[in-house]
């Protein structure tokens, strides 16, 4: 809960910067409401109001939104839904959702840990979202209340112990490279993709190294085992 109130807060930066751009309450609402995704709402509107083409605003933020695709794949399996469950609950597949149940332990913390936060996210984003959109007049400059970083660091601060080991730090480091490095070359939303590359490149890397661990754990086996076979015979 305290993951959905602190990133849905966010939803009021979202509903003034949509107002800000043109958008129409209607449209405002419906976007939180049918994407679901603030990322990808933002960099839409965004785009929208750099006076971007609709076409050209929406294939940024698909591109942007298509990382929710690769937690999908992890989730379905850890949620373990089936039917019309299964289908409701791919709505919900967002960063804080995703990191949130990815770090519990056990199928029902899992799916416990993924409705609670996707529930509460997903009341309170649209609820403020349609709050910034009325009062959009009335709060000013959104970057002046810092609204706008709520998500970025509620979600680095559940990725933060998830980097346990070697592997997963190197992930991380990679990915930072790659997206930041990327971002001032490619459109908006290709570098976010570019950056899950990261993952297969460290585990190729990772069990290319693996051969050259065992061999050296079974070389030190080895050796502690003849020690203990001339102990026994000097014996």
């Amino acid at each position: 809960m305290g993951v959905g109130i602190a990133v849905g807060l966010s939803g009021f930066a979202f509903g003034v910067t949509a107002a800000g751009a043109g958008i129409s309450l209607a449209q405002t609402c419906a976007l939180s409401l049918f994407v679901f995704t603030g990322a990808s709402q933002f960099a839409l509107v965004s785009a929208l109001a750099a006076g971007g083409g609709p076409l050209t605003a929406a294939a940024g933020a698909f591109f942007l939104g298509f990382r929710n695709a690769f937690y999908g794949l992890r989730l379905s399996r850890l949620l373990g839904l089936r039917g019309g469950a299964r289908l409701a609950a791919a709505h919900w597949v967002i960063d804080e959702t995703s990191a949130v149940a990815l770090a519990q332990r056990g199928q029902h913390a899992v799916r416990l840990g993924f409705t609670v936060t996707g529930a509460t996210l997903f009341v309170l984003w649209n609820l403020t979202t349609l709050l910034g959109a009325l009062g959009a007049e009335a709060l000013g400059d959104t970057n002046a209340w810092g609204l706008d970083v709520a998500g970025p660091a509620a979600f680095l601060a559940l990725l933060a112990p998830m980097l346990r080991g070697g592997v997963e730090r190197a992930t991380a480091g990679l990915a930072v490279v790659l997206g930041l490095g990327l971002l001032p070359v490619l459109p908006a939303g290709v570098p976010v993709l570019v950056a899950a590359l990261a993952a297969p490149l460290v585990l190729l890397v990772h069990s290319r190294a693996l051969p050259g661990k065992w061999a050296e754990r079974d070389a030190k086996s080895a050796g502690r085992a003849g020690k203990r076979t001339a102990k026994e015979e000097s014996r």
